[in-house]
């Protein structure tokens, strides 16, 4: 096997012209994002949408209910639901954070998983949120793709291709059941996605603990246990979770105030919005978009 150390050398000397900074950048293909962070971040909540995240150099530990994610070079993080969850980042001005981001696209995986047909892999519980060790093939996959962003022709040609490449080897991995059980659409963990996708959708609104059940076809306590299970929150803290990060992503985006950004996600009572806001991230709504703002600068 090809040495990670040496892969993950290759992989940070293509993403480093990429980068525009600190913070996501954009690539030229529409789901793959770069990542750098020239400082260490504290543990903080945060939100992927579903993706594989492959770190290049640095590290990052993610923070789901009593699990523990480690991701570093070497390894991916297959992240099959938006789950809200903490993280921590290591990376520093000398050596900075650096990774790829290749969003999943609901229609590819679909139309990857029905062509796969059934392949053997490990019968185990799909987890939503894990590290997965690379291995050759996904690899050489992710070394082709991070060239391929190099040039616009390549990427217009041959960019879905590489994407397709990289997704191959994650059904193919670890996580490959946890991903096809979302196209599948069978099982429990299935009937809770959709729990999940309705409350992503409808985030704003209130939903009983009785109503979810019932969506999931499910009784109440078998609904709790296995929601639980999967996303390390009760179906209260989960929304609450949800709601919290959507206003801030509102207010970090200045389009919202914090009354207008409290309304917007569900909150009746802005004094509670902000009370609650403070105890998951720990600073109010004003000072994290201060924050957040010269930091920016």
């Amino acid at each position: 096997m090809a040495s990670t150390a040496h892969v993950g050398n290759a992989l940070a000397d293509l993403i480093i012209p990429l980068v525009k900074g600190d913070g996501p950048s954009a690539s030229r293909l529409e789901r793959v994002s770069l990542l750098c962070l020239g400082r260490h971040q504290v543990r903080t909540p945060l939100m992927y949408e579903p993706s594989l995240i492959i770190i290049a150099q640095g590290r990052k530990v993610g923070y789901l209910g009593d699990r523990e994610i480690h991701y570093n070079p070497g390894h991916y993080l297959v992240q099959t639901l938006p789950l809200p969850f903490e993280c921590e980042t290591h990376g520093s001005p000398e050596a900075p954070l650096l990774g790829v981001s290749v969003k999943f696209d609901p229609a590819l995986l679909s139309e990857m998983v029905t062509a796969m047909g059934d392949i053997h892999q490990p019968q185990t519980s799909p987890m939503p949120m894990a590290s997965v060790a690379m291995n050759d093939g996904m690899q050489a996959a992710v070394l082709r793709l991070a060239r391929t962003l190099h040039d616009d022709v390549e990427c217009s040609t041959m960019g879905d291709a590489r994407i397709r490449d990289v997704v191959f080897e994650a059904l193919k991995g670890e996580q490959g059941p946890a991903l096809r059980a979302l196209v599948k659409g069978h099982g429990n963990y299935s009937r809770i996605v959709q729990v999940l996708s309705q409350l992503h959708t409808h985030f704003a609104e209130d939903f009983s603990v009785e109503q979810l059940a019932q969506q999931a076809n499910m009784s109440v306590s078998t609904f709790h246990q296995h929601f639980k299970q999967i996303t390390r929150a009760s179906p209260a803290q989960y929304l609450k979770r949800l709601r919290l990060i959507k206003a801030q992503q509102l207010l970090l985006q200045d389009s919202h105030n914090v009354n207008q950004a409290a309304l917007a996600v569900g909150y009746r009572s802005v004094p509670q919005f902000s009370r609650d806001y403070k105890r998951y991230f720990g600073e109010s709504p004003l000072q994290h978009r201060r924050q957040e703002q010269a930091l920016r600068a």
